[in-house]
């Protein structure tokens, strides 16, 4: 070879050798949470495509898109453990109250799920539909997940099959116990729902129709998750006045359905129960130390938020909203339920007793809109305007709105909500839609929590409170829910994991949600990257739905990219 050549195949390879790294985006000089708990480092990220490429020094690389992260905390998305946002997405995509506290992952499912549907099902649905009107183009949960996933949504979705769902499927509304036959079917549809991607049983049981499921029906259902790796996930049969004989249920399901449970917003309500809450934490983590896993979530409010039907005993609600209405029209029927609203019982969970009286008892939600003027107002507010008992005008509300009327409740202690934050088992969810201050979804008002619940945990109590360091409340947020769902390459930061992260100011991140203006955004979030694209930058919506449904541990398309 001549000197030319020589020297042209030493600049080649020079060249070659000091080729610069080139990614979609690099995160750069951000202090990174991984999710695990561990302390924190200054590091880059790498992203290219919707993938986590590299973490490290990328001084020398280049990103077809950068953020500066120089003094913001980096972290997984975190995953909102239980969301209401099953219809607020269909209406907006964009999901903005929860993107902006940086939630990239919602899960659905307590005790109702948008599939399996049948056609008495989707009529019912139809005939309940008020401020919000869309069309129902699926049947089975999975094909719900799918349908969002098509629209268009900017966070990721996942959903439990509703134990209330199968039971409503095949015995419908009334109370008792399914046939054999249809028993076998609706564990049928819980091994298609686990087969779709559900990633587990959802039971709320102080409701009807779940309430009516014994004990021994939702074993046998939960057999059938345990079976594809799935879990149970319950609001239990009382948080109050029973809530010893509750958490025993659960763990009884747990053990002879051998199947992982958590417990759906943990609390001990009303003031004669608060100081429960020690024995009712001892129940679970004897339970945990007997092999078991149960584990549980929880907002971070004091109140509570519902409808009326939880003021109502149970047998008047059966056969749904119609058939309620239609016997608390009758003089005898209605004399009944309010002597029953006044009673102490335990044979079902009085939210309005327990809340302590009806100035504590919020109506934030209204389908009439006759009725819309009351909105912010307290059931006593209502009461007095009526000249009428908190009982009869709760009784007279619900009949003219043909609704359970949305409710707020304030049931809890906050020194019990700053005991369980301490709870390295507890993960946390907002329990609320996921909207905007904006068009439809202010025909109604709406919990705090639907809007400040994740950036209330990282500014009261991390920041201001000091209950938690900030990489234990990150754990908690991400990778402890991720592996409680067997959820794949979410949760942490990591080489090939995908690419939900969250840039934030950890100094600034507030909420403002309050009782009496709780439609106000959280600040401080400053990036958000779902599945490698942006939708959050610099505090605002980009506008981009690059949100997937996340798929259980039974899905049989496993070979797909979840």
């Amino acid at each position: 070879m001549n000197r030319i050549g020589i020297v042209a195949l030493i600049f080649a390879l020079a060249t070659s050798c000091g080729e610069k790294k080139s990614f979609d985006v690099i995160i750069r000089g951000g202090t990174l949470y991984d999710g695990s708990g561990n302390d924190p480092v200054v590091s880059d990220i790498g992203i290219n495509s919707d993938t986590i490429a590299e973490i490290g020094d990328l001084s020398t690389a280049t990103g077809k898109s950068e953020v500066d992260a120089t003094g913001l905390s980096v972290a997984p998305g975190f995953i909102n453990m239980l969301s209401w946002a099953t219809v607020s997405l269909i209406v907006d995509g964009k999901s903005q109250a929860d993107i902006r506290q940086g939630v990239t992952l919602e899960v659905f499912g307590e005790g109702s799920s948008m599939g399996p549907l049948n056609e008495e099902m989707k009529k019912r649905m139809r005939s309940h539909m008020h401020d919000f009107s869309f069309d129902i183009a699926w049947t089975t949960l999975g094909e719900y997940l799918e349908h969002l996933e098509k629209r268009g949504i900017s966070c990721n979705v996942a959903s439990f099959v509703g134990a209330g769902t199968l039971r409503t499927h095949e015995v419908g509304m009334t109370n008792r116990a399914p046939t054999p036959v249809e028993l076998d079917r609706m564990k049928k549809l819980t091994r298609e729902a686990m087969e779709e991607g559900a990633l587990g049983v959802g039971s709320s049981l102080i409701y009807a129709p779940d309430n009516f499921s014994s004990t021994e029906e939702l074993i046998e259902i939960c057999k059938e998750a345990s079976t594809y790796g799935g879990m149970y996930i319950t609001h239990m049969r009382s948080e109050g006045n029973n809530i010893f004989s509750a958490i025993d249920e659960t763990i009884r399901i747990a053990r002879e359905a051998k199947i992982a449970a958590e417990i759906f917003h943990l609390k001990v309500s009303g003031q004669a129960n608060w100081q429960k809450i020690d024995s009712v934490l001892d129940r679970i983590e004897r339970a945990n130390k007997d092999g078991l896993k149960i584990t549980a979530d929880m907002y971070t409010y004091t109140a509570g938020a519902t409808g009326l039907d939880a003021s109502m005993p149970l047998w008047v609600q059966e056969g749904g909203i119609n058939d309620w209405i239609r016997r608390l029209k009758d003089p005898s029927i209605r004399k009944r339920v309010v002597s029953e609203m006044r009673s102490p019982s335990a044979n079902w969970e009085n939210l309005l007793q327990m809340s302590g009286s009806a100035e504590k008892v919020l109506l934030i939600g209204f389908a009439n809109d006759s009725l819309k003027k009351f909105t912010g107002k307290t059931l006593a507010d209502v009461a007095a305007i009526h000249g009428k008992s908190p009982e009869e005008t709760a009784i007279d509300l619900v009949i003219t709105d043909s609704t359970r009327i949305e409710t707020i409740y304030f049931l809890m202690s906050e020194d019990n909500v700053k005991k369980q934050i301490k709870l390295p088992y507890v993960s946390f969810g907002s329990d609320a839609e996921s909207s905007a201050p904006e068009g439809v979804f202010l025909k109604s008002s709406a919990h705090p929590r639907a809007y400040g619940n994740f950036a209330r945990l990282l500014a009261k109590y991390v920041r201001e409170e000091k209950l938690i360091p900030l990489k234990e409340a990150i754990r908690r947020l991400t990778s402890l829910p991720a592996g409680n769902l067997k959820i794949k390459k979410r949760g942490m930061l990591a080489p090939g994991n995908f690419a939900d992260v969250v840039v934030f100011d950890a100094d600034k991140i507030q909420d403002h949600a309050t009782f009496e203006k709780p439609m106000q955004y959280a600040t401080g979030m400053v990036y958000v990257f779902v599945n490698g694209t942006m939708v959050l930058s610099k505090g605002e919506h980009t506008g981009a739905t690059p949100g997937r449904v996340v798929r259980g541990p039974g899905w049989v398309g496993a070979s797909a990219k979840e």
